[in-house]
């Protein structure tokens, strides 16, 4: 069968190549046109468009952009007319994929939308879209299942795909960085909130002299944009911090601590069961209004999933050189380690098994059939 994927981030890409290699598992013959990243393609699909080039964060960057994105739509139409799929998979995304999800529906064409928007947190609303334009819901999180039914629709839950990734991870042979084990910034994928957040990360560097600290590269921007940002800095701190590219996950398997910017990287870092601070810092006026619109208590995945507060929030006018220090401080602690690793044990628990691509590909695969 032809299969049409869209995935607009690199944590899309991660979990869609995942998805395509167990897609082959169930369908041999399985032909995949795709929206992605270099592990999407690697996986076997024929990359369209690279997320690279898709990802604008926030209110006011999407109205900056909003001809790139309105190109993007119509291109992304002609394309998908053109391979005639079988079905499309949809993956998150949802600024982008909700339409390409209306459109497709009035255009007959099946469609499953894989790791569901988060209108569980804001516009609950969009769950009547889903259910005129979505055949085939599947979530990630264990309580996403329940909130689908309340509106009298059932979705499918498989489980979250970051246990596959993470279960069994090695770190390639030969990869050290030092003796000790460093802290990990990770500020995020996308420039702008490297741009916002990174600066405040490296301002805690000098509170820990004995500590090494490691930014984690996204795949998505190139050194020389790190080095922009680096160059900026007091050369004290700079000498003190090693850019690591493209290597997020060897180096949450030797961190003892991370900070990490609000997204799929909390929970990656959690189940590493690296202690965290969860930092957020957006564009103003995109803040004040996501503030109004959000109907939940947190913003980690983390502490969404627990249900409670598991890992140190930072956000917007808190994300600050004196609170990112003593929160650190709290989890390099005997104490705050301690403490982490039960909280972590209960969280992975919560997400259920292993197992979740696959699971996937079978409901995906039995529904065409």
């Amino acid at each position: 069968m032809k299969y049409y994927v869209i995935a607009g981030e690199a944590s899309g890409d991660l979990h869609g190549s995942n998805l395509l290699k167990a897609l082959q598992q169930e369908d041999p013959n399985a032909q995949v046109r795709c929206w992605g990243g270099d592990l999407m393609e690697a996986a076997g699909g024929e990359l369209v468009k690279h997320y690279r080039d898709l990802a604008f964060m926030g209110f006011v960057e999407v109205v900056k952009n909003l001809r790139t994105i309105l190109g993007n739509l119509s291109f992304c139409k002609e394309d998908i007319l053109k391979f005639q799929p079988d079905t499309l998979i949809l993956i998150d995304y949802p600024g982008f994929n909700m339409r390409i999800a209306k459109w497709a529906h009035a255009q007959g064409i099946r469609v499953i939308y894989y790791i569901s928007p988060q209108i569980w947190a804001w516009n609950t609303k969009r769950v009547h879209q889903i259910k005129a334009h979505v055949d085939r819901m599947l979530v990630i999180l264990p309580f996403e299942a329940a909130f689908y039914q309340r509106y009298d629709y059932k979705a499918y839950f498989v489980g979250h795909p970051l246990l596959d990734v993470v279960e069994d991870y090695q770190a390639p042979e030969g990869f050290s960085l030092a003796k000790q084990q460093p802290i990990a910034l990770l500020p995020g994928s996308r420039r702008q909130e490297v741009e916002r957040m990174l600066e405040v990360m490296l301002s805690v560097v000098p509170a820990f002299p004995e500590e090494q600290f490691v930014i984690g590269g996204a795949p998505s921007l190139p050194r020389s944009f790190y080095e922009e940002i680096l160059a900026a800095v007091d050369p004290s701190i700079r000498a003190r911090v090693t850019l690591l590219e493209q290597q997020t996950y060897p180096l949450l398997s030797v961190a003892k601590a991370a900070l990490v910017a609000s997204g799929t990287a909390t929970l990656e870092t959690a189940l590493f069961k690296v202690p965290q601070v969860v930092c957020y810092r957006g564009n103003g006026i995109s803040y004040q209004i996501a503030k109004r619109l959000v109907k939940v208590d947190y913003i980690s995945l983390v502490n969404l999933i627990a249900e409670r507060e598991v890992v140190k929030e930072l956000i917007q006018h808190e994300l600050t050189t004196e609170k990112l220090t003593q929160s650190l401080r709290n989890i390099l602690s005997d104490h705050g380690q301690e403490r982490l690793q039960t909280d972590y044990e209960e969280l992975h628990q919560r997400l259920g098994q292993a197992g979740a691509s696959s699971r996937a590909a079978k409901v995906i695969v039995d529904f065409l059939d």
